[in-house]
């Protein structure tokens, strides 16, 4: 699976000049929807289907700042799964230096369109078993 690449755009930048955090937490969302979209399951069609991923929660550890021109490397891995949650591992990289920019996680829970918790397990049964192949195979 190929990892998510990412321009860092200047708006994204704050008076110190390097990446604001609150866009990190963007950058995960956009990681991890690419990673969905890598493994068959576009966005867009897992909704069709009449699921939904809200987040539950999200955090992140900040190790050293990005700057406007640089590119990052999101590496996206699954740290848990059950048929109504799942979780998600986030690690951002300088892609020319290698340098860790910030780790993080985030916590997701499976809805249907009226935002009651379904059973991925049973509305997308391909989905979920993609899935559970890929936990903690970061």
């Amino acid at each position: 699976m190929n990892d998510y690449m990412r321009d860092v755009q200047y708006y994204e930048t704050d008076r110190m000049g390097i990446v604001h955090h609150s866009n990190y937490l963007r950058w995960f969302e956009e990681a991890r929807t690419y990673y969905m979209a890598q493994m068959g399951y576009n966005y867009c069609d897992i909704e069709a289907s009449g699921v939904m991923i809200p987040v539950i929660a999200v955090s992140a550890q900040y190790r050293s700042g990005a700057k406007y021109g640089d590119r990052v490397r999101i590496e996206v891995g699954i740290t848990r799964l059950t048929p109504v949650k799942l979780s998600f591992c986030y690690t951002v990289y300088d892609s020319v230096t290698g340098e860790q920019r910030v780790s993080g996680a985030s916590d997701h829970c499976f809805v249907d369109a009226d935002f009651r918790p379904c059973s991925l397990k049973k509305k997308m049964p391909a989905f979920y078993s993609e899935l559970e192949q890929r936990v903690n195979k970061a």
